[in-house]
């Protein structure tokens, strides 16, 4: 190797090195973050106010040497203020801190397009099934969606709240002038929401358009419960109806003015047949609707943040998670433009002229995409 080799090398391996330990100090943060979240410490804090380490241990329930040592990492990190930083035993006990305003937006309420808070579950569940991914790995088998567990199910439906609350009928589908249209006409509107999960785009939905009826499908029972109780909590229950139901299996004849399936396309095994049954779910003139991750059009490495992020969900959850059963398309988070279409044309959807089989392929960027501007985090149904 000469020298301008050997040099290269160096910085590449001091870059990485940097990488990594800050990778670390990521992810500690995260796990901290999910005591914060799991324990409602950051929920005391923006109710409560400041608060020493005995008020919050008082407040949310937890030891005091506890609260006492994760509000000191907390304000270490920068995620709280604190009112005193005299490095004297006797005043660690007095100290108080401080959950600011706008981190408060981000930790504690659920309902902002701004909320992370979630994303620390996201990544604790993937810790508690990190020996079945080796196994998965291994033997070529998949996790199944249940093994993640509830922090996974309630951390999408976090993700999904606020995200499909504000701007799925507001702003997204507006953007579609013939759906938009049909949702808006009489007689009453009929939607189906497929993997609708703990419900939020039904109810969405059903808000934007007070004579829509909405039918959820979802086949884990935990997330249908789920999504009973959000419908009722946002008074929408008598409109909005939940079945534990894959959409696949025979039996269902219903017929829908909209089928939508927002961001679970690339989880199932087999989502050709999945797009042919949303087909056959359509009544005449209706539009079968496929919203998921904006990925890049094509594979390029490096990639950007986006791309980082999305293949790291594939490797530890959607891949596995579609994999669980076979056969299997095993598609994974990146499904691009073209994937989405072979499927749909092996689904029997033509883009024929003055034909009411359209199969649109809507790129969605995620709610956790890295920026500040929700919009911009939000920015989905831009047909290509």
């Amino acid at each position: 190797m000469d020298a301008a080799a050997g040099a290269d090398a160096a910085g590449r391996r001091d870059v990485l090195v940097g990488r990594l330990i800050g990778a670390v100090l990521g992810a500690v943060d995260l796990f901290n973050v999910y005591l914060g979240d799991r324990l409602g410490l950051y929920r005391a804090l923006a109710e409560g106010g400041p608060a020493t380490p005995a008020e919050l241990a008082g407040r949310a329930g937890v030891h005091e040497r506890y609260a006492r040592e994760w509000l000191e990492q907390q304000a270490v990190t920068g995620v709280l203020d604190v009112d005193d930083v005299d490095d004297v035993d006797e005043q660690a006990a007095r100290r108080r801190y401080t959950l600011p305003t706008g981190h408060a937006e981000v930790l504690a309420d659920p309902d902002s397009v701004h909320y992370l808070g979630y994303m620390s579950r996201l990544v604790a569940s993937v810790g508690q099934v990190t020996p079945r991914l080796v196994e998965a790995f291994r033997s070529g088998g998949g996790v199944g969606w249940a093994e993640f567990g509830a922090d996974m199910r309630e951390a999408q439906a976090a993700q999904n709240r606020p995200i499909f609350l504000a701007l799925l009928g507001a702003e997204w589908l507006p953007q579609i002038p013939d759906v938009h249209a049909r949702l808006r006409a009489q007689p009453a509107p009929q939607v189906a929401d497929v993997g609708c999960g703990a419900g939020w785009s039904s109810i969405a939905v059903a808000q934007a358009y007070p004579t829509v009826r909405v039918d959820g499908f979802d086949p884990d029972e935990a997330s249908i419960a789920t999504a009973r109780a959000n419908a009722a909590d946002h008074g929408v229950a008598d409109r909005v109806c939940f079945h534990v139901r894959d959409i696949t299996e025979p039996g269902w004849t219903g017929r829908y003015d909209l089928v939508a399936a927002f961001e679970m396309l690339h989880d199932l095994p087999r989502p050709v047949e999945a797009l042919r049954a949303m087909r056959g779910l359509c009544a005449d003139g209706g539009t079968v609707l496929i919203v998921d991750e904006r990925v890049e059009d094509q594979f390029t490495a490096p990639g950007g943040e986006l791309e980082r992020l999305f293949y790291g969900f594939s490797t530890l959850c959607c891949l596995p998670t579609g994999m669980a059963e076979q056969p299997s398309a095993a598609t994974g988070t990146v499904m691009r433009p073209a994937t989405l279409r072979s499927y749909a044309l092996a689904a029997d959807f033509r883009r024929r002229r003055g034909s009411a089989d359209r199969a649109r392929p809507v790129p969605l960027l995620p709610p956790q995409a890295l920026t500040s501007d929700p919009r911009r985090r939000a920015d989905a149904l831009q047909s290509r």
